[in-house]
């Protein structure tokens, strides 16, 4: 998901969902390296000069372009460039990108300059649903730093959010491919896959009609939740907000709510564990984010299923039971966003995550369901978790940020894999550099996915995609998600 929450340091990446859910709920609310010299080739670079972002303005030249896919794509160089690049992949999906995407999240992740690394990251050529598609920009970016600066001595990945969900994708694609990546690291990374990781939206989205009927109203045109909404819905973000006030109360002071309003909104929560404050983000992303996936991605077809869940926490779930809506999904549509989205487990090189435990949008649990995928793939030697004691989506401490990237760095480096209490106790000199606090939590680990999520037939073992099913797959035309 895109960084809806706001972030520690007071600062977010607006992306175009966002500003979208931010508008509709306030109308609501209303009503060690060594010095690196650049090849002469950055003196000579296809791509164009630009302002860096003031953070940056004294300590970096920065570059931006568009691709011949029609990303738009930014990159900076510092002054005293340690030879190493971080390529970003960012969250979202929003419904669509321009030349301003890559370069607010430059903003955002300063520190990754301020601390040496050169950085590089793509719009991607198009918005909407699309994991492998941004994989292959953010590859994309990474090459025209090449072609412009000279290959570094190392690069990195970074994904924040469903930009995690990229970047692992990505170090599975190209990770094992020498001299493309010698590192990964996620950030509240959406981990467990598409397929498996909706699912909270999925059943808010049953759960919420049962009890609202307003979308859509009795008096509408009918149609199966799973689509999110028709393709043709004229509804903008502001009315389903306002239709989630109505039937909620959400937004409104809490002792002028109807009794029925609490009531709704009580069992809202209780049966689908979302919180008050996240309910009107996850109910965008329940109608909106559903209605590109299945309209515009898989020609219609359904990929989800809620076929035998017990919905269980409200004042009668036998009734909720009987009577919320049941779907099961197609096959092939199921095939086709699993090969896009989930994850094999099976990566070649260091990955190296990093989520605040109390993540309101995409739940720490998502780590569990990836350390799974990697261990019964048998690489969990090239996988690190540690967790934050955050609650913070959009952007974690800054410290933090410098403190996983230079733990990175030195495993890449030296072979050796750090321990969770070395990287807490390394985060205290980069907090005096670059503030934000230090919120480790070496001793934390989350409970299993199926703990948080109502599991699906099959859906506890991992990976929800094998490299064996992944590889036949493949062989197959016009599977997955077109770019």
């Amino acid at each position: 998901m895109d960084t809806l929450a706001a972030p520690s340091s007071g600062r977010r990446r607006r992306g175009r969902l966002y500003a979208l859910v931010a508008a509709a709920v306030a109308a609501v609310v209303v009503i060690g390296v060594v010095n690196y010299v650049p090849s002469s080739g950055a003196e000579t670079t296809k791509s164009d000069p630009a302002a860096c972002p003031a953070v940056l303005k004294e300590k970096a030249k920065c570059y931006t372009g568009q691709d011949d896919n029609g990303a738009y794509y930014t990159m900076a160089v510092p002054h005293d460039w340690n030879g190493s690049l971080v390529v970003h992949a960012h969250g979202g999906p929003d419904f669509s990108y321009d030349e301003s995407t890559s370069t607010e999240d430059l903003e955002l992740w300063a520190v990754m300059v301020e601390e040496g690394y050169a950085w590089a990251a793509s719009s991607y050529r198009r918005g909407g649903y699309g994991v492998r598609m941004a994989a292959a920009d953010t590859e994309n970016v990474r090459r025209l730093f090449v072609e412009d600066f000279g290959r570094p001595e190392r690069t990195f990945l970074h994904g924040q959010s469903w930009g995690g969900n990229i970047a692992a994708k990505a170090a599975e694609i190209y990770g094992g491919r020498k001299g493309r990546y010698d590192g990964v690291m996620t950030t509240n990374g959406f981990l467990a896959g598409g397929t498996r990781g909706y699912n909270t939206r999925l059943d808010l989205r049953v759960v919420y009609q049962y009890y609202c009927r307003n979308l859509p109203r009795p008096s509408e045109k009918q149609y199966p939740l799973w689509q999110g909404l028709p393709a043709d819905s004229k509804l903008t973000p502001e009315d389903v907000a306002a239709r989630v006030a109505e039937c909620t109360g959400v937004g409104s002071d809490p002792a002028k709510r109807t009794a029925q309003q609490r009531r709704n909104l009580k069992n809202i929560l209780a049966v689908t564990r979302t919180t008050e404050e996240t309910l009107p983000t996850n109910m965008l992303y329940a109608t909106f984010l559903f209605q590109d996936i299945v309209s515009k991605r898989l020609d219609g077809r359904n990929p989800f299923t809620n076929r035998g869940i017990r919905y269980e926490g409200s004042h009668d779930d036998k009734a909720l039971n009987a009577g919320v809506a049941r779907f099961s999904a197609d096959p092939t549509a199921k095939r086709d966003f699993s090969y896009d989205t989930d994850l094999t487990g099976r990566i070649s090189i260091p990955v190296l995550t990093m989520h605040a435990i109390g993540d309101p949008q995409v739940f720490v649990e998502h780590e569990a369901a990836y350390e799974a995928a990697v261990r019964t793939a048998q690489r969990d030697e090239n996988l690190m978790q540690t967790f934050t004691k955050e609650s913070e989506h959009g952007e974690l401490s800054t410290a933090e940020y410098a403190t996983i990237l230079d733990a990175l760095d030195t495993w890449a480096s030296t072979g050796r894999k750090p321990t969770t209490a070395a990287i807490a106790r390394s985060c205290a000199s980069f907090d005096t550099e670059h503030g934000g606090g230090c919120h480790f939590d070496p001793a934390f680990r989350p409970e299993p996915f199926h703990t948080k999520v109502s599991p699906r037939p099959g859906d506890r073992r991992w990976p929800a995609m094998s490299a064996t099913r992944e590889r036949i797959w493949s062989k197959i035309d016009g599977v997955g998600i077109a770019p």
